[in-house]
């Protein structure tokens, strides 16, 4: 009998644990083939280190909250694996997997997490051990490849519209407000700022800026000083990646080479205030976009625990190197299946909004809005105590 061990990685989000609620859910119904259930410390970190805890310590109160529990309970990493299997990382690798008795190995995460995913299955085939390797989809961004829709956008995108709708109803509130440039999370595609225009007119932004698109300077500055003069405030919903001329800013990158962009709407914002002098408000949503408890989505939570469940199916079933997919049958009623795809051809890639969806900087179409409005709908019933969300807090008994 195989032990399991399961991996976040990559950026958290609000539902990353309801995926591994899921896995740990269906592991503990075959018993007969997983015998231990250990999570990876700080991702793939845990496996380089032998820094592994027991799950089956943990109480099952604590399992249950992780529905409701944001961030990565197992704590993540953003580490790139070498290019070559003779690194000593991978030596360390195997051995932590022979030493635990290891047999499959999820990966929960994105883009850059896939790319992980993929190669710990390339080490395990080419080792020739018998060990099963599934990814589990996980990004705010959307821009995972195959799949219909990443989970953890549809929360993000729920937060970003509402956070939004509660601006543009105070900024609105005066004769003569502000320019709002609100900064969303969103490097390489404008998905999760895209969302905002599921919303009603009296909460839309009145500008929408996303990297698929490259911002003109001349024609923003025309735009908002058009909007300010016939309704004296401008809401701007803004992606972190988008570009333009102008921009000058020294970009850091993390370890997968990925610029690291926040900050734009600073930028923007003393232009605005500068050349047109208005008065400008910049907000970078920042950490709370993919962190909030009490707006995830129903529909997303169930499909995270569902991709959870599958995730451990897969790997019974005796499949490695996929990750589980969602395929859209219908959008009304909305409706997903379940499918599995080859990580080789997911790692690394970039799936950006379509150009047919883009009309211009006001608005998208109404397919984007049929694709968007469901991921985003139901309310959970989240815990509190003393007006605090319940998190889930693990022992994290360490495995010998």
């Amino acid at each position: 009998m195989k032990n399991m061990v399961y991996i976040q990685s990559g950026g958290p989000t609000s539902v990353i644990n309801s995926s591994l609620y899921g896995a740990i859910k269906e592991a503990r119904e075959h018993r007969d083939q997983i015998g231990k259930i250990y999570g990876s410390l700080n991702g793939i970190d845990g496996l380089i280190n032998d820094n592994l805890i027991d799950i089956d310590q943990e109480s099952n109160k604590d399992i249950e909250l992780l529905k409701q529990t944001p961030g990565a309970i197992l704590g993540s990493t953003r580490l790139k694996l070498p290019k070559y299997y003779h690194d000593p990382l991978y030596v360390k690798i195997v051995n932590t997997l022979a030493k635990h008795n290891i047999g499959y190995i999820f990966i929960n995460g994105g883009n850059d997490s896939m790319d992980t995913c993929m190669r710990i299955a390339r080490l395990c085939e080419e080792d020739g051990l018998d060990v099963k390797v599934i990814g589990v989809p996980k990004t705010i961004d959307n821009d995972l490849a195959i799949t219909d829709h990443s989970l953890g956008f549809g929360s993000a995108a729920k937060y970003v519209a509402n956070t939004i709708a509660h601006i543009a109803m105070d900024a609105r509130a005066f004769k003569k407000g502000k320019v709002h440039i609100i900064e969303v999370m969103g490097r390489n595609a404008g998905w999760l700022t895209a969302s905002t225009d599921i919303l009603p007119e009296e909460f839309h932004p009145d500008l929408i800026y996303i990297p698929e698109k490259k911002l003109i300077l001349a024609d923003f500055m025309k735009q908002v000083q058009q909007i300010y003069d016939r309704n004296g405030s401008v809401i701007i919903a803004l992606s972190e990646g988008v570009s333009f001329d102008e921009r000058s800013k020294k970009v850091k990158t993390d370890s997968f080479g990925h610029p690291q962009l926040e900050g734009v709407s600073d930028e923007l914002g003393s232009i605005v205030e500068e050349d047109l002098g208005l008065p400008v408000r910049t907000v970078e949503l920042s950490v709370p976009q993919r962190a909030c408890a009490y707006l995830i989505s129903k529909s997303e939570q169930q499909e995270s625990i569902e991709t959870g469940r599958r995730a451990v199916k897969a790997a019974l079933a005796g499949e490695t190197g996929k990750m589980v997919t969602l395929k859209r049958v219908s959008n009304n009623p909305y409706k997903i299946e379940f499918e599995l795809a080859d990580v080789s051809k997911i790692a690394n890639e970039v799936r950006m909004i379509p150009q047919e969806w883009l009309v211009d900087e006001t608005r998208l179409s109404d397919e984007f809005r049929e694709y968007v409005r469901p991921l985003v709908e139901g309310e959970i019933k989240c815990e509190f105590e003393n007006g605090i969300p319940k998190f889930s807090h693990f022992k994290k008994v360490k495995v010998k």
